[in-house]
């Protein structure tokens, strides 16, 4: 598990001055890696980013600060790598539903990508919740924006390939589709949402998705542009 996750970085190369010093190969440095990312999040979330320190990221994750600065120079190395490697897993998820649903119909795909997205995001609250916090230390815009581009790069060519269904404006409609994926997510963890209204969010965002899609699509028999 550990090193499936490893095996898939996020392409974007990080600044130097935010690079990590090497990268784990062995089972126990995956493993070590590993816990000083959960040990961040951790302390993310108890102390907050401005609070957050190598010293105590190592402790909670019960290794030496020698040990994290073999890979980590500093705590902004750090919550950079820790970002990266969360997002790799976001596109990577919504990528993979979109390759499999390749070829089904429109409504069955907007379905498998809100599903793919929403439990991405929500299936870890946690981290998500905690990462948000880290573009108060860290630009991570680089990182947030190849993560974007692969997703919109996953989700046209789905679309692309509906048997039921034709778009004068693909990049708009996966454009527009995916602004209101993202934003809807994005406020269950920025904002005060009532618990009965977070436990149904999903499900109106994939009416919704479902309803733009019809709505957006070309009427059947009626030329292309």
């Amino acid at each position: 598990m550990i090193i499936q996750l490893w095996n898939s970085l996020l392409t974007t190369v990080p600044p130097q001055h935010l690079s990590a010093r090497k990268s784990p190969r062995q089972a126990r440095a995956l493993a070590t890696v590993e816990a000083i990312f959960e040990a961040t999040i951790q302390v993310l979330l108890s102390e907050g980013p401005t609070r957050l320190t190598t010293t105590r990221v190592a402790a909670r994750a019960g290794v030496s600060v020698g040990t994290m600065y073999q890979y980590y120079p500093h705590k902004e190395a750090l919550l950079y790598a820790v970002t990266g490697r969360y997002l790799d897993a976001i596109a990577e998820a919504v990528e993979k539903a979109c390759r499999a649903s390749h070829g089904a119909p429109l409504t069955e795909m907007s379905d498998v990508l809100v599903k793919a997205y929403w439990d991405a995001k929500t299936l870890k609250r946690n981290a998500t919740r905690a990462l948000y916090l880290v573009a108060m230390e860290v630009d991570t815009a680089a990182l947030t924006e190849g993560c974007i581009q692969r997703i919109e790069a996953a989700t046209a060519a789905m679309f692309a390939s509906a048997p039921d269904a034709e778009f004068d404006d693909l990049v708009l409609v996966n454009h527009s589709l995916l602004n209101m994926l993202f934003g809807t997510v994005r406020s269950l963890f920025t904002r005060e949402i009532s618990p009965a209204i977070a436990n149904r969010l999903g499900d109106e965002l994939a009416l919704m998705c479902r309803a733009y899609l019809e709505a957006a699509k070309r009427p059947a028999g009626a030329p292309g542009r």
